[in-house]
């Protein structure tokens, strides 16, 4: 199952750490959505945005269970076309929390976010509003 993970979970090491091995991995963005940073990260449909993350293959059993946790229960799947830096098409399942859910702030989760991003690579104005949430 092909995952597009833009929080977190982009970290291959939070993945190994479940026991989750993703396979055929690559970043990309998918444009109409914006990152948003609550309590957690989800992405909301804004035309005008760009969000970027990470394209991996993994398990569906992985996936279902990643996102049994208490933490993550609410986020739903979507599938959402990715492009790959390369210029590469994909369609890849994304999980986002309704916006009926959508809550709070949270620094700490910003902050840890804004590593993963510059380890990545992500561009620097995508860094950038990382880094305004974590403000």
């Amino acid at each position: 199952m092909r995952v597009f993970f833009y929080g977190l979970f982009m970290d291959e090491r939070l993945l190994a750490a479940k026991g989750i091995r993703p396979t055929n991995i690559g970043v990309g963005f998918v444009n109409g959505y914006g990152l948003h940073i609550g309590e957690r990260a989800t992405l909301v449909h804004r035309l005008d945005s760009r969000a970027y993350g990470v394209v991996m293959d993994i398990a569906p059993g992985e996936a279902t269970e990643l996102y049994a946790e208490d933490s993550v229960a609410d986020y739903l799947p979507e599938t959402v076309t990715v492009e790959l830096m390369d210029g590469t098409q994909v369609e890849a399942a994304c999980y986002n929390l309704p916006s009926a859910k959508i809550t709070g702030t949270n620094k700490d989760y910003a902050e840890s976010l804004l590593k993963v991003a510059k380890k990545l690579g992500l561009p620097d104005s995508y860094i950038d509003q990382i880094r305004q949430a974590k403000a």
